[in-house]
């Protein structure tokens, strides 16, 4: 379906991709896999047609007989969207914060087919309700910022898949997804695959979801394909060395940290707590309804304690962790951090200062205006800046796998494992008590992924930090906390040891979790 013939990229005369060939045959799922900044998505750019102001292409991008390198942007705008299509690693910019979700999948079945609105809507909630985005619970009506990551992100599915295109571009598809639903989408993809013969390049650092899904892999080092093979059998025998360090990586576990005897009470109790939302009103004079987020929840941490919290998409996590951070009101019940009740909005600055996060989007937690410097140094306005300032920044990012130059570029300059590494810093700089972190390593990529789960497992044992994990992935939810809970529609309804509960969960929810749960071939746990 597409070709892509010794591509070259530079950008202000830097080599970003160097000689890259690559096949995307109609029927098939090619998988793309390599370590953050390898030169994956600006593959995809390219290919799209939107590679950043000064960046100079060489080679050939062909999609029947023409070369896409060739084409000006009205051309190629008239063929994004109806030929190919593409999912974007972070949904939340991708999609227009201004216009509805219904809109916004419409919005390309207009463009190209002159489709009347309320056609085109119709089209928009079936797209919508096969990403599993049903009518009852999200109309049409709803904006972005209503939705969780995982739900934003199956809205972008829905956007790329709208018009049914030849070749479908999935940068990172699954990152902010759940596992039950992760597996929903890849069955997803590859059922447009096998039903509309469209070729699918699948980019992603999960080799599990790669193992399971692509027909062929191209693994990328340095703006260069490596290796290039049928998926099976490069997993099972790998011949280029960073081929090999992917997959050690991707089975890496770290060790297990000694936690800390730290008598005491909880760092964090949560008592009956409860928070709801009203829900958009489905006609003009109907009962408004409400959704209980967070439903009488109830859990504790000691001092130095890794904890997972683990469920769907939507189950109430990024919720109850914004209630823990006193970012929302608790409007039942109680949250004590240290023993000290949390407000929303009116927490003193040395109890703040005890609590950090790191969130699920790193470019949106991030002020695209400010340096590196000044964006890890931004919790020290809590605890005063010393005067050493500059240089704990600079060891802050050293942990994280950076260089010290980073410190005077932006946040843009970055790719996306990167912008999650500084956030990893920006939280660690001040060494709090406790640290939440909502799905940390979901955009790294296995061997940045494999050294920081390493660190926090080192920083839990040697200053006593605890960890309220939020993941979707349970295999890192088994190798760094020592006991998980599980929350479905707004409860906890399972909470014990880590290794009970993923090998002998109990609830429903939980075991639907460990069955959608990606292997790599040849893996059995």
């Amino acid at each position: 379906m597409i070709g892509v013939e010794r591509l070259s990229v530079a950008i202000g005369g830097r080599p970003v991709l160097d000689d890259v060939s690559l096949a995307l045959p109609p029927g098939r799922i090619t998988g793309l896999v390599g370590e953050s900044g390898s030169g994956k998505s600006m593959t995809a750019l390219a290919i799209m047609g939107l590679l950043p102001d000064g960046a100079r292409a060489t080679g050939r991008v062909d999609l029947d007989g023409r070369d896409l390198l060739a084409l000006d942007d009205r051309r190629m705008s008239d063929l994004r969207g109806r030929r190919i299509g593409m999912i974007f690693q972070e949904p939340m910019t991708a999609l227009n914060p201004l216009m509805t979700i219904g809109d916004q999948v419409a919005e390309v079945l207009i463009r190209h087919h002159g489709m009347a609105r309320d056609a085109a809507a119709t089209v928009a909630r079936l797209r919508l309700d096969r990403v599993g985005l049903p009518g009852a619970r999200f109309p049409l009506g709803l904006f972005p910022h209503e939705l969780s990551g995982g739900q934003r992100q199956r809205v972008a599915i829905a956007m790329a898949i709208a018009d049914a295109p030849d070749v479908l571009i999935a940068d990172e598809p699954t990152t902010a997804l759940d596992v039950t639903t992760q597996a929903q989408i890849m069955d997803l993809l590859r059922g447009l695959v096998a039903d509309e013969g469209m070729a699918l390049l699948l980019i992603t650092h999960d080799l599990a979801v790669v193992g399971s899904t692509a027909d062929r892999v191209a693994v990328m080092q340095g703006g260069r394909i490596v290796e290039e093979g049928a998926t099976a059998d490069l997993f099972r025998a790998p011949g280029h060395p960073h081929t090999r360090a992917l997959l050690a990586a991707a089975r890496h576990r770290p060790a297990r940290a000694q936690a800390p005897a730290l008598p005491g009470p909880p760092i964090l109790r949560v008592e009956r707590a409860t928070r709801s939302y009203a829900l958009p009103r489905r006609a003009p004079f109907a009962p408004t309804g409400h959704l209980r987020a967070v439903d009488d929840v109830s859990f504790s941490m000691q001092p130095g304690e890794s904890v997972g919290l683990v469920g769907e998409s939507g189950c109430g996590k990024s919720t109850l962790t914004r209630m823990i951070l006193g970012l929302d009101p608790v409007q039942g019940g109680r949250i004590l951090l240290d023993g000290q009740p949390v407000v929303a909005g009116r927490m003193p600055g040395a109890l703040r200062a005890r609590v950090q996060v790191v969130f699920q989007d790193p470019f949106g937690s991030f002020d695209p205006r400010w340096t590196v410097e000044r964006l890890v140094a931004e919790p020290f306005h809590l605890t005063g800046r010393p005067r050493d300032w500059q240089d704990q920044v600079a060891a802050a990012l050293a942990e994280v796998g950076l260089p010290a130059d980073a410190m005077r570029r932006h946040i843009h300059q970055f790719s996306g494992g990167q912008r999650q590494r500084i956030a990893i810093a920006r939280a660690l700089i001040i060494r709090p008590r406790l640290i939440v972190l909502d799905e940390a390593v979901s955009a790294l990529d296995v061997q940045v992924r494999a050294q920081v789960l390493d660190l926090l497992s080192r920083l839990r044992e040697s200053h006593g930090i605890a960890w309220l994990f939020i993941s979707h992935d349970l295999s890192v939810v088994r190798s760094i906390t020592d006991r998980v809970l599980v929350m479905d529609r707004g409860r906890i309804v399972e909470d014990g040891p880590t290794r009970r509960v993923l090998d002998a969960p109990e609830s429903a929810a939980a075991r639907r979790l460990v069955a959608a749960m990606p292997r790599m071939p040849g893996e059995t746990s």
